[in-house]
């Protein structure tokens, strides 16, 4: 009988609480400014799931439209960041890799924006590495 992986975690505070089913599809490191802005860090960890993957425990996330097709979601009460919606992608939820209660369990495969890099901030994996998105 085979396992699957089940994944949990939520905001600092425990306001909101998720679990996920499954193994993300992709996960990635996000260098972009508005991440940046976002999380207030030079590097975001995000990781990729089918929307039916995941179910939220407790809590509902406040979501900013950082553009016309990008809504950024956090915790309302701490402000944590949690999730990254593309409007046009409606089957896909991204959710912050830190967010996890055991962020080891998933790792990135890539960088993106790498363009936005801060200097300071030296990359020294041998991940693949995009100046934009991977499709861009």
């Amino acid at each position: 009988m085979m396992m699957t992986l089940q994944l949990t975690g939520g905001c600092l505070c425990g306001a909101i609480r998720y679990c996920i089913d499954g193994e993300p599809f992709d996960a990635d490191y996000c260098h972009c400014r508005l991440c940046q802005q976002q999380t207030g860090a030079p590097v975001s960890a995000w990781m990729d799931f089918k929307v039916g993957q995941v179910q939220w425990l407790k809590g509902q996330v406040k979501e900013f439209a950082s553009s016309d097709t990008v809504r950024r979601g956090f915790c309302a009460e701490c402000g944590s960041t949690l999730t990254f919606r593309h409007t046009e992608y409606p089957d896909y939820l991204t959710l912050s890799i830190a967010s996890l209660d055991n962020p080891e369990s998933v790792s990135p495969n890539y960088h993106i924006y790498t363009s936005s890099a801060l200097d300071w901030h030296r990359i020294e994996d041998s991940l693949p590495r995009y100046v934009k998105g991977r499709s861009d």
